[in-house]
């Protein structure tokens, strides 16, 4: 079988893929790091795709920790359509499910912390938490560590999506980080459709160029201090500019980086 799926070269794939995913082991990677080696971190996924997303940013920045992934393709079509018909997004059973998704990590293999990577569905956060403190099991939100870091820096901050049930959600964790640290905050929101059309094609480049040309255009406009890009996914974007500040004059912070760096911040201290 030669190439059958828009020209991508099976045995290439399948070989890149599980370069990064290996196959589950009970061992576990060596590490310098001494304070993460042996530890285990839940990834709670909004959909199965982008655990490929949790598993490159999470072996980049956790050296020696064991990722376990969790999520289905369901949740975002479901979320998909609630927000398509202007109904609560995310839906309560979505939420319902991110809370058993927990309970199953923790319960099949005592993971030491949780992390929810999906930024629709942050606002399952406080549920999960709270069902998980019986067990002494902390939870992050993904975006957490993003958001702090763009209030601290005050200014206007632009907000850059490219999923559009994710902008709500978003802008609410904002906000919400703002009144955690007493800031007032001002901000700018973009979203950019068209870069998710490329990343279901598979042309990163595409959609690298597409998240640049609404941040040059907004910086054009307005006086912006940072850019937070609204999802997990949008993290790829780091690979064409690895120094955003640099190359358009304000931080752009990405959660692959900010947030699994701040997984290993809670890692080390358990």
């Amino acid at each position: 079988m030669e190439k059958i799926i828009n020209n991508v070269d099976p045995i290439k794939l399948f070989g890149s893929y599980m370069k990064i995913t290996g196959v589950p082991s009970l061992s576990f990677e060596p590490s310098a790091d001494l304070r993460l080696h042996g530890k285990k971190l839940g990834v709670i996924n909004g959909s199965n795709w982008v655990s490929l997303w949790s598993t490159y940013f999470g072996r980049l920045f956790l050296p020696g920790v064991k990722l376990l992934n969790a999520g289905n393709e369901a949740v975002q079509l479901n979320f998909m359509l609630a927000h398509e018909r202007g109904e609560k997004c995310p839906p309560q059973i979505n939420i319902d499910l991110f809370e058993r998704y927990a309970k199953d990590l923790y319960e099949l293999y005592n993971v030491d912390a949780l992390l929810i990577s999906c930024s629709t569905m942050n606002r399952a956060f406080n549920q999960v938490k709270e069902s998980m403190a019986p067990y002494n099991v902390p939870v992050m939100q993904i975006d957490q560590a993003m958001m702090e870091e763009a209030v601290k820096s005050g200014g206007k901050i632009l907000v850059v999506a490219t999923h559009g049930p994710t902008v709500l959600s978003t802008q609410e964790l904002l906000l919400e980080t703002a009144t955690k640290f007493g800031k007032k905050i001002s901000f700018a929101g973009v979203t950019v459709e068209e870069a998710f059309g490329f990343l279901g094609k598979g042309d990163i480049a595409a959609h690298n160029k597409v998240i640049s040309m609404a941040i040059r255009s907004s910086i054009q406009k307005e006086h912006i201090s940072s850019v937070v890009l609204a999802q997990l996914s949008m993290s790829v974007f780091s690979f064409s500019y690895p120094d955003p500040e640099k190359t358009f004059g304000v931080k752009v912070l990405n959660s692959g980086e900010t947030g699994f760096k701040r997984a290993g911040d809670v890692l080390r201290s358990l």
